[in-house]
Order: structure tokens, then C-alpha cells, then sequence
């Protein structure tokens, strides 16, 4: 009998120990994974603020609230179980998919670009007359899953090929803790951009000084960050959609563009140090990015008509 329970025990050890590995290595694979999509995370973050500004302030956290559950159903529902499925049957199909959001990435950036350089506008927006408040709002949530769909599917396509050696548990649990965290991480911090305004204007009337000259900096500080952010969501845009097509066309067997870009890279690190390097990987990527998109949204504006009327 007591060798019976020393050996349940001992099992009971081995069983807790083996657990506690699993652990450990969903949190190192996790974190892994989750470096590897900081570029889509900084794009989503970026671009998010655009769906609630210019709107009521009343309506801005409920509005990030419906697109943030969005986002978790969008993650949880469809691209975990798509993702798992996909790299237990079809694992070459992942390149494909990552290239597809990739495209759309650098569409995305090119036609903001564009816009900026006095091409005609699709789609609604705040210049224009809102004759339906709810509706108008419910169309921008909508716009911003269906665009959170895109940015999500490339976090958990970049998470799932970080883990794609890792057993089918240990994969589902990576991409699961990935999506849950860096879905409040992005908007939370959106939450919290958009309010600052709001902040500002909270401490403007407060009877301390220092108190009030903090909110009127912080008022003015709001329509520069929000104007950084756009830009820094564009080149995101690019810079992401682009490095994901140069490493595509080289997974795919078509080295030409991968080689010119890290060749490049590796001229810079050598001369001038590791930081200049990726600067130029990443300037190039987005070149590359926008070069696509700009010609994915010719033939989809010019070409085939596509958002002539009322916009994409």
C-alpha cells in the first residue's frame, strides 16, 4: 500500500511538473509570438482612434467597447479554431493568408496617402453631412471589425507561425492568451487616447493651478497626437503590409525582392550600425507596400469601379 501511494504521488509530481513546463512554455511561446505581430499592434492602435473622433464624447467608450467584443469574437470564434484547423491539415496555406491581409494592408496605406495627395475620398466621412447619427455610428463599428478582422487574422496568422513546431494545445493556448491580451492591450490604450481630451478638460476646472495649465496642455496636446497617430497608422499600414509580402515572395520561392531588400539592410547595418539597418528594411518594406497598394487601388478604383459611388 505505501509504495502504491508513493507511486500515485510520484505521478501526481510528474503530472503537476509537466503542467507547470506547459505553462512556462506558453508564456515564453506567447511572448515570442506576440513580438512578432508588434507592427499589426501598433497599426491597430494607430488606426482605432479614427472610428470615434469627431463623435460624441459621450459615445466614444461604448463605441470601443462594441469594437473591442468585436474584435475578441472576431479572434476567439472564427480565426482560433480557422488557425488551428489550418496548421494541423493545410499548414502551407498560412503564407497565402498572411500575403492576402498583407495586401490589404498596403491598400489600406496607399489609398490613405493617396487621399493626402487630393485623390478622390471613398466612403463616409465626418466632412460629410450625418443625416442618422445611430446609423452612421453603427456603420464605423461595422467598418472597424470588418478592418479589425483583417489586422486580427495577421496577428494570429504571425502568432501561429512563431508556434507552428509546438504541440495542438500549446498552439491554441498561445494564440488564445495572444488574442486576449493584445485585444485589451490595443484597446485599452485607445480608451485611454481618446478620453484624454475629456481629462483635459476635467482639469481645466479644477481651483489648482497646476492642475488647470496640465489640462490646457493637454487639450492642445490631443489634436497633435491624434494627427501623429494617423500618420504613424499608415506607415504602419505600409511598413507591416509590405515586410509581410517581401518575406511571402521568398517563402514562396521568389527571392528577387527579399534579396534586394535585406540586401540593402545588411549594406546600411554594416556601415552605419543595427538600428539604421532595420530603419531601412522597414523604409523599403513600406516603400514596396506602397508601390502595391497603390496599384491595388487603381484597379479597384479606375479598372473595375469598385467605391466610385459610395466608397469602399
Amino acid at each position: 500500500m505505501p509504495s502504491g501511494l508513493v507511486a500515485l504521488l510520484d505521478d501526481i509530481s510528474v503530472i503537476a511538473k509537466a503542467a507547470s513546463a506547459s505553462i512556462d512554455d506558453i508564456g515564453v511561446a506567447a511572448g515570442k509570438a506576440g513580438t512578432k505581430t508588434a507592427g499589426v499592434v501598433i497599426d491597430d492602435a494607430a488606426v482605432t482612434p479614427s472610428y470615434v473622433t469627431g463623435l460624441s464624447p459621450a459615445r466614444e467608450l461604448p463605441i470601443i467597447w462594441k469594437i473591442t467584443k468585436g474584435s475578441l469574437r472576431n479572434k476567439l470564434l472564427f480565426l482560433l479554431p480557422g488557425a488551428l484547423i489550418l496548421s494541423e491539415f493545410l499548414p502551407q496555406a498560412i503564407i497565402f493568408i498572411l500575403m492576402l491581409g498583407g495586401a490589404f494592408l498596403c491598400y489600406e496605406g496607399a489609398e490613405k496617402v493617396l487621399e493626402k495627395l487630393g485623390a478622390d475620398k471613398h466612403g463616409a466621412t465626418l466632412d460629410d453631412e450625418i443625416a442618422d447619427p445611430v446609423a452612421f455610428e453603427n456603420k464605423r463599428v461595422a467598418g472597424a471589425i470588418r478592418t479589425d478582422l483583417i489586422l486580427s487574422a495577421e496577428i494570429m496568422a504571425i502568432a501561429l507561425n512563431e508556434v507552428a513546431d509546438e504541440t495542438l494545445l500549446i498552439r491554441g493556448a498561445v494564440l488564445a492568451l495572444v488574442a486576449v491580451v493584445v485585444t485589451l492591450a490595443v484597446y485599452g490604450a485607445v480608451g485611454l487616447i481618446v478620453k484624454i481630451d475629456d481629462i483635459g478638460l476635467y482639469l481645466t476646472k479644477q481651483a489648482a493651478e497646476w492642475k488647470q495649465s496640465f489640462g490646457r496642455f493637454l487639450l492642445r496636446f490631443v489634436p497633435k497626437l491624434l494627427a501623429a497617430l494617423s500618420i504613424i497608422g499608415t506607415v504602419a499600414m505600409l511598413w507591416v503590409g509590405g515586410g509581410i509580402i517581401v518575406h511571402g515572395t521568398h517563402e514562396i520561392g521568389f527571392h528577387a525582392i527579399y534579396d534586394v531588400v535585406h540586401g540593402a539592410e545588411h549594406a546600411v547595418e554594416a556601415a552605419a550600425g543595427g538600428v539604421l539597418g532595420w530603419a531601412t528594411y522597414a523604409a523599403i518594406s513600406a516603400v514596396v507596400g506602397l508601390v502595391l497598394g497603390g496599384l491595388i487601388a487603381f484597379v479597384l478604383h479606375k479598372v473595375l469601379g469598385v467605391g466610385a459611388e459610395e466608397g469602399h
